[in-house]
């Protein structure tokens, strides 16, 4: 990991606690391969070369930490990955890669924490350099792609200007955790991390423009569709 003309010091938290079920797999779906390499492979190859990233968290499900760390290791090369085992919700999964990152943050040695999802190996380096750049001056972004004009259930036309969020979603590093904390004080939890923020934060979260290419792998075509992008963007991958 390097550090390049961004001030923002920043880590990059990868969730890869899910199933394969949707995707017909009996594994993690993020240890199926993609290019010969796991889906989650790919999510930390990107996270290395993203300029000042100071550190990578990877948060598995307990059951799978040993699979996750022989698949991870031959794509490390001299750096490293934190794990972190995830709780039962993707809210309690970011809590606990906070906590990993908690001396960091209160040491001022992270300026903003980046949260994507490990099942989206297409994201590009500079996507996360945007987001993390974008956090670093106004607090919180979030990447949108416009999403198609689709009918709507009763037959009519969805508005124009609809979008689709993705990850990765960057935050100021302390706004993040004193939300955090004051959620699980709460006893609340989000369906993402902006619901957090959102709740416990006067942070405004702007939208930076995403890429069509960053999908989540959910279902079979979508491993397919992956495959097929990869093949098309040539021996760099991207």
């Amino acid at each position: 990991m390097t550090t390049g003309a961004s001030t923002a010091r920043a880590a990059i938290v990868l969730l890869a606690g899910g199933s394969g079920r949707r995707v017909g797999a009996e594994r993690n779906k993020v240890l199926l391969p993609l290019a010969g390499i796991p889906v989650l492979a790919h999510s930390v190859r990107t996270a290395l070369q993203v300029d000042g990233v100071h550190r990578v968290v990877v948060v598995v499900r307990s059951e799978d930490r040993q699979e996750v760390t022989a698949a991870l290791a031959p794509h490390l090369g001299s750096h490293d990955a934190w794990l972190v085992d995830g709780g039962a919700e993707r809210h309690d999964s970011e809590y606990q890669a906070l906590q990993a990152l908690r001396r960091d943050i209160e040491d001022g040695e992270l300026d903003v924490v980046a949260i994507h999802d490990g099942a989206r190996p297409l994201a590009s380096p500079a996507l996360f350099r945007a987001l993390i750049d974008a956090a670093a001056s106004d607090g919180a972004a979030v990447p949108a792609v416009v999403a198609p004009r689709l009918s709507t259930a009763d037959g009519r036309l969805a508005a124009d200007g609809l979008a689709t969020v993705q990850t990765p979603q960057a935050f100021d590093a302390r706004v993040l955790l004193t939300a955090y904390d004051a959620a699980a004080a709460d006893g609340f939890v989000g369906t993402d991390t902006a619901a957090c923020l959102e709740r416990y934060a006067d942070t405004p979260i702007r939208a930076v423009a995403g890429e069509r290419r960053n999908l989540k792998i959910t279902f079979p075509e979508d491993l397919r569709l992956a495959e097929e992008l990869v093949a098309l963007a040539g021996p760099s991958g991207r």
